[in-house]
């Protein structure tokens, strides 16, 4: 009789090691599969911008219309923008829709037409056509929402960001992030990026930076006429574009300059001159021109302004080369011509800009150059000149 063999079964038992190494390289693995998710349906996207006219029916055209520097303008624009924004905020597409600008209010009959550029942000995988569809029947539904407005869109047309460019240059006082419909805008520190004061001119006598200015048309510069008291030849003077004053992104000579006929210089008052180029600037999206303001418009006392240029940084230091600018408060006449301030030197004429703490301001080498403000619609106004200051320089 055979007893049959026992078999011993061996326990087996995992390494304590091993199985952390399995979890971690599993979650390891999904992590990079949902980073992945992420990235392409959130991040792999691409910008794209269309252009389109909407025609206003029963809104009669004025000259009013013409300028952005107008309540008027700036009022019907805003609403236009107000409405498109609305109906597609309430749409399919209120996660892809970024912004919608109207670049010029142009007269058709009797009725206004709103030539307006919108941006979106799409996956690069979608059908560009079928989109171009949606968004054109969205549109259509705007006169549902257009409350007293008769809003007709018509044809629209997908457009590359050089022809945003070549728009919205056409427009005054534009900066970089309304020429790329960002949302996002950074406007701290003292130095300057390209693109961010596109207006802003340096004026060189001898090749030496003397004195700021501001492009308001392709071929006409606003500065400060104490800046040609000595130096009056314009054949010495050169205007150079971009914000480095040793390696500028255009340099133009000057051909003519003109004086205020009033200009005071015991006083100040009348202080400004025009300069005239020698030939038209190219315009591009860091060179072109700023929005000159209404001769009635407001100037609040406490508003925020912003004032540029290449002067130095300490009273009787030299001038740099890269462009600065300093965020200061407008302040009242009143209170500048206080007994402790300019005990009532500053004229009607004048506008007085700074902060009570000191610290940003002003300096040699700045003068001519310009006092902006920003409006409802990121359009940015030249509001005044600078000129003079405490140290008499």
């Amino acid at each position: 009789m055979y007893r049959p063999a026992r078999v011993t079964s061996a326990s087996r038992s995992l390494n304590p090691y091993l199985v952390f190494f399995v979890v971690v390289a599993v979650v390891v693995i999904l992590a990079v599969i949902i980073g992945l998710l992420v990235y392409f349906l959130a991040f792999d996207q691409k910008s794209y911008f269309y252009q389109s006219s909407i025609q206003i029916l029963g809104k009669q055209y004025s000259d009013e219309l013409s300028s952005p520097a107008t309540e008027k303008y700036r009022t019907l624009s805003g609403r236009i923008e107000s409405m498109i924004t609305k109906t597609f905020k309430e749409s399919d597409l209120k996660n892809e829709f970024i912004k919608a600008h109207v670049v010029k209010l142009r007269q058709s009959g009797n009725n206004v037409i709103a030539d307006i550029i919108m941006k979106f942000k799409f996956t690069r995988r979608i059908n560009e056509a079928s989109m171009k569809s949606r968004i054109e029947s969205i549109l259509r539904q705007m006169p549902n929402n257009s409350e007293d407005l008769n809003m007709h869109p018509t044809q629209l047309i997908p457009i590359t960001g050089q022809d945003t460019v070549q728009l919205f240059t056409r427009e005054c006082g534009v900066r970089s992030d309304l020429i790329t419909l960002s949302e996002e805008r950074i406007l701290g520190g003292s130095k300057a990026e390209e693109g961010d004061w596109p207006w802003q001119v340096s004026l060189q006598w001898s090749s030496s930076h003397r004195c700021g200015g501001a492009l308001i048309s392709n071929r006409w510069i606003l500065s400060a006429a104490h800046c040609f008291r000595s130096y009056s030849d314009p054949r010495q003077w050169i205007a150079t574009f971009g914000t480095s004053t040793i390696s500028p992104q255009q340099r133009v000579g000057v051909t003519n300059i003109l004086i205020h006929d009033n200009y005071k210089p015991e006083t100040h008052e009348n202080d400004i001159a025009l300069v005239q180029l020698d030939r038209e600037v190219t315009f591009n999206r860091y060179i072109h021109t700023v929005c000159l303001p209404e001769a009635n418009q407001a100037i609040s006392p406490g508003s925020t302004a912003y004032v540029t240029g290449w002067g130095s940084q300490s009273y009787s230091g030299s001038t740099v080369s890269d462009l600065n600018q300093g965020r200061v408060n407008i302040i009242s006449n009143t209170v500048c011509n206080a007994p402790a301030g300019y005990n009532g030197a500053v004229l009607s004429g004048m506008l007085c800009a700074g902060l009570p703490e000191g610290g940003v301001d002003a300096c040699q080498g700045d003068s001519g150059g310009p006092l902006v403000q920003e409006d409802s619609r990121q359009h940015w106004f030249i509001v005044g000149i600078v000129s003079w200051g405490q140290e008499k320089y």
